[in-house]
């Protein structure tokens, strides 16, 4: 592939696995059997978040699983439910919000180890299957609804609810909405279309409206852009399973640095944190593991909702 740039390319480092006392081994569930082919799935992680207090919170989607992983690499169950958690984000101190695929939002009181319903519906009808989620800095919540769609069926969605509740369809033909985060000014939206393998720019307007929706970045491969995250400097970081890799992006789109995955393909997703919030965290699904990256610029402090419950 051509670039107008040469990227730095480098491998990412082994963090933690998950213990074999929490793998599933040859247990088959509906998600994966859907997803993965019927492959038994010992565990599919995702939605990393992390805790300032040190702590990174990941997803177990199969299996209904939220697990925390303290600094030395040890894990703890936090949740096992009737569920199938994709992405996760800080409600607020005592709270994680998830995208549950088969749920609809559902909301975690991470001391209890309990899930509740936060959004199921909307006007009565259920969500597709919702992906992952971001807030912006008046604690309004975008969301993807990414279902089965694909090339096949550009009907996926992305939506917005505000702080006061109010829910609005933001784009609704889209090819398999994934991940997704806002610029550092939150004038624009990035959402990764993986079936369509390219990440669309949304601008928002200052009455909430999109316009000039466009293709930002297009890659390449059996499977396109999965999680999404930004730095502080507006380059934007793309997990791309498939290839196992990470994108960083500059404002042109032009890849400036590439991450690999020394675990296998399926890296899904992405956060920062670490004391200077300069440590990458991603998911590499299949093999059960979370692998690190030490960055010279730092992402963003997390923002959280803009109500409480």
């Amino acid at each position: 592939m051509f670039y107008l740039i040469s990227p730095e390319i480098r491998t990412a480092e082994v963090f933690t696995r998950m213990p074999d006392k929490f793998r599933k081994g040859d247990v088959q569930t509906d998600w994966a059997r859907a997803n993965r082919g019927g492959v038994a799935t010992d565990s599919f992680l995702e939605g990393p978040v992390w805790d300032p207090a040190g702590y990174l919170f990941v997803t177990d989607i199969p299996h209904g699983r939220v697990f925390r992983i303290s600094p030395s690499g040890e894990w703890e169950l936090v949740v096992q439910y009737d569920g199938e958690p994709n992405g996760m984000k800080r409600f607020d101190d005592a709270h994680l919000l998830i995208t549950d695929y088969r749920n609809g939002l559902m909301l975690l009181d991470i001391a209890r180890g309990e899930v509740r319903p936060f959004l199921e519906r909307r006007n009565s009808e259920r969500f597709r299957g919702v992906n992952d989620l971001t807030f912006d800095s008046n604690g309004n919540l975008y969301f993807t609804d990414q279902g089965q769609t694909g090339l096949h069926d550009p009907t996926g969605r992305v939506y917005r609810l505000s702080a006061d509740g109010k829910l609005d369809l933001l784009l609704g033909n889209c090819p398999s909405p994934n991940g997704l985060v806002l610029s550092p000014d939150e004038k624009i939206l990035f959402v990764g279309m993986t079936r369509g393998n390219c990440v669309w720019r949304v601008p928002l307007q200052a009455d909430g409206s999109v316009s000039k929706v466009g293709q930002f970045f297009t890659s390449y491969g059996p499977s396109g852009p999965d999680g999404l995250t930004i730095d502080t400097q507006g380059r934007l970081f793309v997990a791309n399973p498939g290839l196992g890799r990470a994108w960083v992006l500059n404002h042109r789109a032009e890849p400036v640095e590439i991450l690999t995955s020394p675990e296998g393909a399926s890296l899904t997703n992405l956060c920062f944190g670490g004391a200077d919030m300069k440590t990458l965290f991603m998911t590499e699904s299949v093999s059960g593991t979370v692998l690190k990256a030490e960055m010279t610029i730092a992402g963003p402090l997390p923002k959280r909702a803009g109500r409480t419950v």
